[in-house]
């Protein structure tokens, strides 16, 4: 059961991606070009996004147990710090170069054609920048 809603929730997240634009970089270039062809659209499908996901939320906040029986593991409220804000700008750099953030990249890289290219650069970075905090980075903390 826990793997079907794991495999049911992937879907409608990638679904949700491809007809939100956000796995197109081009659409995600022009969400980030400000002072250019600035397209606002992204910024209502991020904004509808989150009013969505605040409510399980809020319930996910007040259960003891998940819909699949394990116990619910919300992360506690962290302090912001050097390393996440250098974490946030090198993300937001990322995005703004590639036009991909984590779940979109892989949803255009199961796109095979137009765009599967630089997703398939921009996953193998992300690997490899994830490989060398856990190797590296993890254990100076």
């Amino acid at each position: 059961m826990r793997h079907l809603l794991a495999l049911a929730s992937g879907l409608l997240f990638g679904l949700g991606l491809i007809v939100g634009g956000m796995s197109d970089p081009a659409k995600v270039k022009g969400f980030l070009d400000l002072f250019g062809a600035w397209d606002p659209s992204l910024a209502l499908v991020m904004g509808g996004a989150v009013a969505v996901g605040l409510i399980p939320f809020a319930c996910a906040a007040r259960r003891e147990r998940a819909w699949t029986g394990e116990a619910m593991e919300l992360p506690p409220p962290g302090r912001i710090d050097g390393r996440l804000l250098l974490g946030g700008l090198l993300f937001g750099v990322g995005w703004g170069i590639a036009g991909f953030c984590p779940g979109p990249a892989l949803v255009a890289l199961g796109a095979f054609g137009s765009g599967s290219e630089a997703a398939l650069i921009f996953v193998a970075s992300m690997l490899a920048g994830m490989w060398f905090h856990d190797r590296f980075l993890a254990r100076a903390a």
